[in-house]
């Protein structure tokens, strides 16, 4: 029987906007038609909206399939990869596909990032370092400081991918400049997705910028007609509505911070998200959830993390989790 909430991919709880809908449905009465051999209309798109040039962009099929460009283009077989662990499980299963060792670090004891223990675990193998803000599973950020102080300590021969793909949901007090970022860090690569906020994950959409001799390395394993016209309509159109995407980010984010107050109500210590997700700490977890139907991604000591912003999905939590009551 299939679960009666299906919390496990930090989905986004809405489906696309009218207005995205009707821009990708135009696209479908050319479906006879390839799209571009290499693609140039969205790189030029999201490099206007970013802030950079349009050779700093690189595209692919999901934060996911433009990570797996860098790993293959900038990572030789049996080198080393450097992350924070748990951490999001598409990195382990990429390794594992490349033939690239994970340098899996711990997290610290409130769901952070060790960054001085990512430090110490660079070596001469090592030859990407990942650093996910904010943090997947845990919600948790970086410090703006923090980050700024560990680029500066990364060898610059070792290029760093700094995973934001839940950025739209950081306060303003959280956000850090990447533009800034790029320009005093050349080995820097900054992964991005509209499947999260922009609620586009169905399409495919990812991708990443930095300095143009970095993203001209991961280009040369663009696949040709490897991104269809719904994309560059898709990103378009949702630009466009960018107030309302906000207007919605900002219900999912309220509907997080009251599920997780409740949550701490019950005794479980969840820590502060920053993304569309929240981490439940803690053995029997993820067995109530399931119990109750809910389908969430599970830790082996027990623990979960689940998409919030659903009310009906975020009350079922609720029940699942509370003492009293009956699965």
């Amino acid at each position: 029987m299939p679960p009666r909430f299906d919390l496990s991919l930090s989905e986004n709880p809405f489906p696309p906007l009218p207005s995205v809908l009707r821009a990708v449905h135009m696209t479908l009465a050319q479906a006879n038609r390839y799209p571009e051999f290499l693609p140039r209309q969205l790189p030029m798109l999201i490099a206007q909206h970013v802030g950079v040039r349009a050779d700093q962009v690189v595209v692919g099929s999901g934060a996911t399939g433009v990570a797996m460009q860098i790993m293959q283009s900038l990572i030789t077989p049996g080198a080393d990869i450097v992350y924070g662990a748990p951490t999001f499980d598409g990195y382990p299963i990429m390794c594992e596909m490349t033939g690239v060792a994970g340098v899996p670090v711990p997290l610290g004891k409130a769901g952070d990032q060790d960054l001085r223990a990512m430090l110490r675990a660079i070596g001469k193998r090592t030859a990407l370092v990942v650093v996910c803000r904010p943090h997947n599973p845990t919600g948790t950020v970086i410090p703006a400081d923090e980050l700024k102080a560990f680029l500066a300590d990364v060898p610059t021969r070792i290029p760093v991918l700094l995973d934001e793909a839940y950025v739209e949901f950081l306060g303003a007090a959280e956000y850090t400049d990447p533009l800034a970022l790029i320009k005093r860090h050349p080995n820097l690569l900054v992964l991005r997705t509209f499947s999260k906020a922009y609620g586009l994950a169905g399409l495919r959409i990812g991708y990443a910028f930095g300095r143009t001799e970095l993203i001209t390395r991961v280009g040369k394993l663009q696949l040709p007609f490897g991104m269809g016209a719904a994309a560059v309509a898709a990103v378009a159109a949702s630009y466009a509505a960018e107030p309302e995407l906000t207007a919605r980010t900002l219900r999912i984010t309220e509907a997080r911070d009251a599920l997780r107050a409740a949550l701490l109500s019950r005794g479980i210590a969840v820590p502060e998200s920053h993304a569309n997700f929240l981490y439940l700490p803690g053995p029997g977890i993820g067995t109530a959830l399931r119990r109750a139907g809910i389908a969430a991604k599970c830790y082996s000591d027990g623990s979960a993390r689940i998409a919030v912003g659903d009310p009906a999905a975020d009350h079922a939590v609720l029940r699942a989790l509370t003492p009293t009551s009956t699965p």
